[in-house]
């Protein structure tokens, strides 16, 4: 059961310390028939993730590998300086800046 949890959470790693979650990462609290409550920890850290409730099927899941695909540029400080200079200049008339649709 572990085994298939493992899948789920193997190309993940913590928010907190970066490191990657393995099949100790994965506490299961309470296991049922097609229903599994676990708590997903870093063993690294110790960092917890709450209590997760996961429907399971009889389905085989298989491990793939995950695309990692260009995103946006991040926001940089100027971004976020140019947003607030625009925003605190807004009126009672700020709703004529959003798109028409």
């Amino acid at each position: 059961m572990k085994e298939k949890l493992r899948v789920l959470f193997e190309n993940l790693c913590c928010s907190y310390c970066k490191n990657g979650f393995n099949e100790e990462s994965i506490e299961i609290k309470r296991q049922e028939s097609g229903l599994l409550v676990a708590n997903l920890v870093c063993k690294h850290c110790g960092k917890s993730f709450g209590v997760s409730f996961i429907g399971l099927s009889n389905l085989e899941v298989k491990s793939t590998p995950v695309e990692v695909q260009d995103g946006p540029e991040p926001i940089s400080y100027d971004d976020v300086i140019d947003a607030h200079e625009f925003i605190k200049d807004l009126d009672e008339h700020w709703q004529d800046h959003l798109p028409k649709n």
